[in-house]
């Protein structure tokens, strides 16, 4: 029974740890192995030494100052790298028969004059948006984190009169990473005014960052949604509410007008328009046809009919008399 009392005891100590978060919860944790720091103090006061206890609590006690440090996210591997080399150094220092007491306050100090010189991490930008150039580090429990930023962001109005062009920039004022960058749109109608995604359906020809409508209509009237990812991860959403108002310009409206017009007498009237064939008088009746060369054509053509005509006849001539 006292075993099991015992097994069943050990989970809520490591749970209370873990929730409570007690001091020893520091960078030299994050970036050093138990075994590593143990074989630190085994070689400060040996190996089976009754101070062995004493030399891990201080070991952990000297950086407790750095508990609660946040740092850049990018910069755990160059931090990591600087912790390496501390254990090293510390190393050097027992074989030299050095102390611990002094050894350890100052290997912590020496590491918070390099987290001090390490690039600092970038504030969030709201009101939205994944944004992972602001992502930190915690020393505290080992983790990173983001900005506590939701990913839709505020619906921005555009207004523009029917008949002109509107366009959408989706841009965020924050930044974005470098590769796997896609757009895509979508579009709520009916005048609504959402950012409810069960109203959206997509643009699949809106690509880019931007896109623009022309000549807006009041079918246009709605909201416009833009999802901006990097390799399938929603990194913003961004929404543009579409207000369609007046009446189109006027030089427009007489062109639409006209262009209805053609349209409605092309099938009516089409049926009815036959191929134009004109008579030789006809022809002759046009001004531009009295052309010189034309004028000499017609002369030959005449000449010709005259010769045939008198050939034709002294056939019929000898014809008759040779019949009699």
């Amino acid at each position: 029974m006292a075993l099991l009392a015992l097994a069943s005891a050990v989970p809520f100590a490591l749970l209370a740890v873990a929730v409570f978060r007690v001091p020893a919860w520091a960078c030299l944790l994050c970036f050093t192995t138990y075994s590593e720091r143990l074989r630190i103090c085994q070689m400060f006061v040996g190996m089976r030494s009754p101070k062995l206890e004493e030399c891990e609590e201080a070991f952990t006690a000297a950086f407790q100052g750095l508990s609660d440090t946040e740092i850049n996210y990018d910069e755990r591997s160059h931090l990591h790298d600087t912790f390496t080399q501390m254990a090293h150094a510390l190393q050097e220092l027992a074989a030299a028969q050095g102390s611990f007491e002094t050894a350890f306050p100052d290997a912590a100090e020496k590491m918070k004059k390099v987290i001090t010189q390490l690039k600092e991490a970038q504030a969030c930008i709201p009101p939205c948006g994944l944004q992972e150039f602001a992502r930190r580090f915690l020393c505290s429990g080992c983790y990173s984190r983001v900005c506590d930023l939701p990913l839709d962001c505020p619906v921005q109005d555009v207004t523009v009169t029917r008949g002109d062009q509107a366009m959408f920039s989706c841009i965020v004022n924050f930044q974005l990473p470098k590769e796997e960058i896609t757009y895509s749109w979508k579009f709520a109608g009916g005048g609504l005014r959402t950012q409810d995604l069960s109203y959206f359906r997509d643009m699949p020809r809106a690509e880019g960052y931007l896109a623009r409508i022309r000549p807006a209509q009041l079918t246009h009237r709605g909201t416009f949604s833009c999802v901006i990812k990097q390799d399938q991860r929603p990194l913003a959403r961004l929404y543009f509410f579409l207000n369609v108002t007046g009446p189109p310009p006027r030089a427009e409206t007489e062109l639409q007008a006209s262009f209805r017009e053609v349209l409605r007498w092309a099938p009516r009237d089409a049926e009815l328009v036959e191929p134009w064939r004109p008579s030789l008088g006809e022809l002759l009746a046009r001004p531009e046809a009295l052309t010189p060369s034309n004028l000499f054509l017609l002369a030959v053509l005449g000449a010709l009919a005259s010769a045939s005509a008198t050939v034709l006849a002294w056939m019929f001539f000898r014809w008759y008399c040779s019949g009699n």
